[in-house]
């Protein structure tokens, strides 16, 4: 009994520890690795406070990572911005019916380029459209009827290469993904509520990065790597 209690601290004490060292990670504007949930999609995101990335960390994300770059944003920044859930605006027959293997729906809203770009896509481009989400973001938190849909679209256009996700409502005691487990990380380091997300894939078997190998990755590169049922355990209290 004393032993299981041990290990049951032990198990604990690691727990808060990986979620502080995220939490720190992202309050110095540092990318933490997530790994969502084995029954879910079972992948680790390289995942950025979106107020910090530069052009050398889309780099990253596109060489090291290899899914697709998106930025998550919270409900009530989606809603000021204007942003639907793409699968609602799709009228096409492949839209009709939404069978995710792990997951209820979508959360990819519209495609966006900053309209001070040019094609959007160079790691410049993008750089560029990711801060200056995070600056309306914050606009949007702190003046919620002042941003609207149309101050918007001043700024950005679609479709375009950075793709949005909607977080759920209330996050992760809504939903469980890489959109609301970054986002959550966002709030607890006081950040604008929103974050870069990018799948990690193994270039060798075409699939998904392994959580041994993502750790490897971590720790190769001096970066934080975290569960995300230490996340859900920690920041759902």
């Amino acid at each position: 009994m004393q032993e299981s209690t041990y290990e049951s601290q032990t198990e604990m004490n690691h727990v808060e520890s990986s979620v502080k060292h995220a939490v720190s990670a992202f309050e110095a504007g540092e990318p933490v690795l997530i790994h969502d949930f084995d029954d879910r999609e079972g992948e680790t995101d390289i995942v950025y406070p979106a107020s910090d990335v530069a052009p050398e960390d889309v780099v990253r994300l596109r060489k090291d990572a290899g899914g697709l770059i998106c930025v998550a944003v919270s409900d009530d920044v989606a809603d000021s911005f204007g942003l639907p859930f793409l699968e609602d605006e799709i009228d096409h027959p492949s839209a009709s019916s939404h069978d995710l293997a792990y997951d209820s729906r979508s959360s990819f809203s519209l495609p966006v380029n900053h309209r001070e770009t040019f094609t959007g896509i160079t790691d410049v481009d993008r750089a560029l459209t990711i801060t200056e989400l995070a600056t309306s973001a914050q606009k949007a938190i702190i003046e919620p009827a002042e941003y609207t849909p149309d101050v918007f679209a001043k700024s950005f256009r679609s479709p375009g290469h950075v793709h949005l996700l909607r977080g759920a409502p209330n996050l992760l005691a809504d939903r469980k993904g890489h959109t609301e487990l970054g986002l959550a990380l966002a709030a607890e380091a006081d950040l604008p509520p929103a974050v870069v997300v990018c799948e990690m894939l193994d270039h060798t078997t075409g699939v998904a990065t392994t959580p041994t190998d993502a750790k490897a990755y971590a720790a190769a590169n001096d970066l934080v790597y975290v569960e995300g049922q230490a996340l859900v355990e920690a920041l759902t209290e």
